[in-house]
This record gives C-alpha cells, structure tokens and sequence, in this order.
C-alpha cells in the first residue's frame, strides 16, 4: 500500500506545464520517447537474437542435423525481425519529428514542436 501512495505522490509532483507546446502532456510524451521507444528498439531486437542463439545452441548440442537447420532458419528470421523492429521505431521516431513540417496544419506544427522540445 505504501508503494501505491509514493505513485501517486510522484504524480501530484508532476505539473503540467500549460505554456508548453505538448500542453500538459510532456510527462506522457518524455515517457513514450525516452522510455517505450529505447525498450522496443533496444530490447526487443536484444532478446529476440538472445532466443535464436539458444535456440541454436540446443539444437547444436542435440546433435541433431534437421533441428540444426531449423534453429538456423529461425534464427536467421529473429534476426530479420529484429532489424525491422529496430529501423520501425526509428521510421516513427523520425515521421513524428518531421510531420510537423510537411504540413500547414497549426495542430500538426503544435505537436512536431511537442515532440521535438522533449529530451
């Protein structure tokens, strides 16, 4: 219960800055880009070739020439996802960074200056 309380004291700490270009929302958008994005990007490609290795190495270790193959074209296919989970976070990192610019929207130009103000 003590944990439950310090998270919401955390919370009443945060103050929404209405003057900001996100406004309001930069805690919401320095969590996304500092925190969800370098785990998909940096994590995700990390465990998925961790699980081919093992998964190769116990088909090695087995001795066994079928499984070897197939470990390998699993491994070869975790390594082709985790290139792409690698380069989608960065494609999406980047069109949030530019579609402010593209566009003569106000609210498109707001939210490009949103993500980009957030470090």
């Amino acid at each position: 219960m003590n944990n439950f309380m310090s998270f919401f004291q955390i919370l009443d700490v945060i103050e929404a800055n209405p003057d900001s270009a996100c406004r309001g929302f930069d805690f919401v958008i320095r969590l996304i880009k500092n925190g969800l994005f370098p785990i998909l990007q940096i994590g995700i490609p990390i465990i998925l070739i961790v699980l081919g290795t093992l998964d190769l190495g116990k088909a090695v270790i087995s001795s066994d020439d079928k499984a070897v193959k197939e470990a390998q074209s699993k491994l070869i296919k975790r390594c082709i996802y985790a290139i792409l989970v690698f380069f989608i976070v960065t494609l999406i990192n980047l069109l949030f960074s530019v579609v402010g610019g593209i566009t003569g929207s106000q609210a498109l130009t707001s939210w490009s200056e949103c993500w980009n103000s957030i470090e």
